[in-house]
């Protein structure tokens, strides 16, 4: 599906949303990479075949948290 020189990550690959995006609605808050993966703001995502994919954003630290 990539046509860039070197190749994107495929869907496959865990560096995948390393891929150069196609398609790009932060109004709605998601991007379509070349290699065929819907990313969400969340960090979720949905592969080609269908299967999702988790957000994955790291959690936020809580500030002034009692000892």
């Amino acid at each position: 599906m990539c046509a860039h020189n070197p190749p994107c990550p495929t869907a496959m690959a865990p560096d995948r949303e390393a891929a150069r995006p196609v398609a790009h609605r932060p109004e709605q808050g998601w991007s379509l990479l070349c290699n065929g993966v819907l990313v969400f703001e969340d960090t979720g995502g949905l592969l080609p075949d269908g299967r999702i994919v988790a957000p994955h954003r790291p959690l936020a630290l809580t500030v002034g948290s009692a000892a």
